[in-house]
């Protein structure tokens, strides 16, 4: 098994809509792929955001913030 082959059944997987034989290949890869891992993680805490009915309101000045942050970064790794 491949990261390419469990990022194919990522929704599959969290969703428990794939065979058990499949789930088990994709644990045993799960088990030493950090990548993969952290993925998973990662995809299953935005569908649990997203499916959250409340509303979250950004603080004022975050997004200015956020681009000033992003591209101090950029240029000091380019």
């Amino acid at each position: 098994m491949t990261g390419k082959h469990v990022w194919d059944h990522i929704s599959s997987y969290i969703d428990g809509e794939i065979s058990q034989e499949l789930r088990n290949e994709i644990d045993r890869h799960l088990d030493h792929c950090s990548i993969c891992s952290a993925t998973i993680d990662s995809t299953r805490n935005i569908v649990v955001l997203v499916a959250d009915e409340r509303v979250y309101e950004i603080p004022s000045g975050f997004s200015q913030r956020l681009h000033a942050r992003l591209d101090d970064v950029i240029r000091h790794e380019g």
